[in-house]
């Protein structure tokens, strides 16, 4: 599995809390689900696989 992040657009999870501890998620890339921390948007980001190898509609 790749997890070239390049052109993946982030969004904040709907479930994050309004004390700024959020997460990001995308899902515009094929066969990616990735998660990152909306305080550091240039760092580290984990990639999976969504289940199923189905594109996941996570937020």
């Amino acid at each position: 599995m790749s997890s070239d992040l390049t052109g993946a657009q982030f969004r904040e999870n709907s479930l994050s809390d309004r004390s700024g501890n959020c997460v990001e998620v995308s899902t515009s890339l094929p066969g990616l689900v990735a998660v990152r921390d909306s305080k550091d948007p240039f760092g580290p980001a984990l990639a999976f696989a969504p289940p199923g190898g189905a594109r996941s509609s996570a937020a």
